[in-house]
């Protein structure tokens, strides 16, 4: 049973979210109708991959809905090939990349569509998605492609002027990148805002009102095929959801869900976090060696965005391709409702 501390206004419901599965398609995706007042912002392609060395490349592509507002990434490709220490962007490889302000759309049978447009500076892409299949094309960088992982996790969350209504999909993924074969999973997002609004930065209703402090979405598939697939969010006041499936077809949801997060000293980038499902189910991340995107930092999204690996305490299992890309934020905070405070940037360590 909750209590409630604070009374809110009409139509302000502090924070609770409505959480649940999805059944993903090709004509769901394409689809630019709006749902609870709030339109198709945009659809986020992304994921981390790996090579036979080891080597971790972690990629986003922004592709603007129908109406949809801008915000300040259009393509990202990201290499521990770079520097060798740590997810780096790779500027050169990212400018070869056709920039595509509004991608031309189509539906194909089941499957939705995304591409450059004829005419758009640098090298062409593709990215077509169903109920069943995933494949990714960035000419002369990668061609990677899988089936769905599981089921689709959405959430919602309202507000008295602002909401997210916001649908994910996970895709195990096989293919080539830079020549050198890979694996990994890509996620494909797709976030509904007010009119105006773009998701970690105008009209956001969670990230702009400074609410969250864990958010991350995660796959781990193992060698025998077994997998673990979760979406889960911990904040202030009631903000808070998760929602875990795994190969056996089981989709559990829930809204009791705590979390806490030490941060390095001087940095935004964590050193651990968990999160406690039910009161008694205990979720830990461990964070990549190599996996801080330092060149995130004062720029955009304006959250440090970390990739590793979220498993339940106890399980020792190592899976044979994984995605934890997600961020914890500093300022914010490091549990609900234990509010945090921004570093001096002269502070402020990778």
């Amino acid at each position: 049973m909750k209590f409630f501390d604070r009374i809110p206004d009409r139509a302000d419901f502090a924070y609770q979210q409505l959480v649940g599965p999805h059944r993903p398609s090709g004509p769901a995706m394409y689809d630019a109708r709006p749902y609870f007042g709030l339109v198709p912002q945009k659809t986020i392609p992304f994921g981390c991959l790996r090579d036979e060395d080891g080597e971790l490349y972690a990629v986003v592509r922004s592709l603007l809905a129908p109406g949809g507002k801008p915000n300040p990434v259009s393509f990202v490709y990201q290499s521990t090939r770079v520097d060798g220490r740590t997810l780096r962007m790779d500027k050169a490889k990212m400018a070869a990349q056709g920039v595509t302000p509004v991608p031309a759309r189509s539906l194909e049978g089941d499957s939705c569509r995304w591409a450059s447009q004829s005419g758009d500076a640098g090298l062409p892409w593709a990215l077509t998605a169903s109920g069943e299949r995933m494949r990714w094309v960035e000419e002369g960088l990668f061609d990677i492609s899988g089936p769905l992982l599981g089921v689709g996790m959405q959430w919602y969350l309202p507000g008295a002027d602002w909401g997210t209504f916001y649908v994910s999909q996970a895709y195990d993924v096989a293919g080539t990148c830079e020549g050198r074969p890979v694996k990994g999973v890509i996620l494909i997002d797709q976030p509904y805002l007010v009119e105006g609004g773009a998701i970690h930065f105008e009209k956001d209703l969670m990230v702009n009102n400074k609410m969250h402090v864990i958010w991350w979405t995660f796959a781990n598939v193992y060698a025998d095929g077994r997998f673990d697939v979760g979406s889960f969010c911990v904040g202030h006041d009631n903000l808070g959801y998760a929602i875990f499936q795994n190969e056996k077809g089981e989709v559990r949801t829930t809204n009791a869900i705590e979390g806490r997060v030490t941060h390095r000293p001087d940095s935004y980038f964590c050193d651990h976090a968990e999160i406690v499902l039910d009161g008694e189910e205990v979720w830990e991340f461990q964070p990549d060696p190599r996996g801080d995107m330092v060149d995130f930092v004062g720029g955009f999204p304006v959250t440090a965005q970390q990739e590793g690996l979220w498993r339940r305490k106890g399980d020792t299992r190592i899976p044979d391709r994984s995605v934890a890309w997600g961020e914890t934020d500093r300022r914010n905070g490091s549990a609900r409702n234990v509010f945090g405070a921004d570093l001096p940037l002269r502070e402020v360590a990778a």
